[in-house]
């Protein structure tokens, strides 16, 4: 599985600032620990940023708006959502002010990564309270880490393709999914059949801003060939500078204890 065989372009959004990851960056200020996140990962809302955040991916996914000037537009077919409360906000709020009468399709496949005993903790905290997890999984590497009742990035890539195959097998040709950093970056490694290495260099270089829109375009190959994946725009803020809203950049990863 190498991503959807029907759908001609899927466009991939990041949830907006949610109040989590302001706590978490407070935390990270105070040379905390623990986050104070409040509520359970799954329930954590949207900060005022973020719905502003919202607003202006949905003037940038309605119909009639260009991604650039010589760009079509990003309006979708279909949509598909993480069940957790910051993406379902997001989608909301952007279909409302689009104008779109689409209906989310809600799948558990879409959640962000668990983190399990690590949740809650800033990568200090991760150093100081779990120093043997800390080690272990700077030895094993980001992408293959499982804390205790946690996921890896490969994990999560298992459900990745399992929710791309039946997005396939829907009618639509541009599909939205709305959802979380890692699950984005791990999107573009099934579909781009992008190297581990290559995707974690990314995921560090270029951390993902909050609504961030990347765009893939499935492109012919050769006679006989399965058509190949392409990212024509990825990380893209610039519908947040054009309505006014701010960029904010929050690692969903806040066990990230790699250099």
């Amino acid at each position: 599985m190498t991503g959807p065989s029907g759908v001609r372009r899927l466009i991939l959004a990041r949830h907006g600032e949610s109040e989590a990851n302001r706590a978490a960056a407070e935390a990270d200020a105070a040379g905390a620990d623990r986050i104070a996140v409040p509520a359970r990962d799954a329930d954590v809302e949207l900060s005022p940023t973020g719905r502003e955040q919202a607003e202006a991916l949905g003037h940038h996914l309605a119909p009639g708006e260009k991604a650039t000037e010589a760009d079509a537009s990003l309006t979708p077919d279909a949509i598909w959502v993480s069940p957790y409360v910051r993406a379902r906000q997001t989608t909301r709020i952007a279909l409302d002010t689009a104008g779109l009468g689409l209906t989310p399709r809600v799948d558990e496949r879409l959640r962000d990564r668990e983190l399990g005993i690590l949740d809650a903790l800033t990568g200090r905290g991760v150093r100081n309270l779990h120093p043997d997890e800390a080690e272990r999984r700077q030895y094993l590497g980001k992408f293959y880490y499982r804390a205790p009742g946690g996921e890896s990035w490969a994990d999560v890539a298992l459900r990745v393709r399992s929710v791309l195959a039946d997005v396939d097998a829907t009618d639509a040709q541009t599909v939205l999914i709305v959802c979380h950093d890692a699950v984005i970056s791990l999107i573009r490694y099934v579909c781009e059949r992008i190297e581990e290495a290559d995707l974690l260099e990314d995921a560090r270089v270029n951390p993902m801003p909050n609504a961030a829109v990347t765009v893939l375009e499935r492109v012919d190959a050769a006679t006989g060939a399965e058509p190949e994946w392409r990212a024509v725009l990825v990380n893209d803020v610039t519908h947040l500078d054009r309505h006014d809203a701010a960029v904010t950049r929050h690692s969903g990863e806040s066990d990230d204890t790699t250099p």
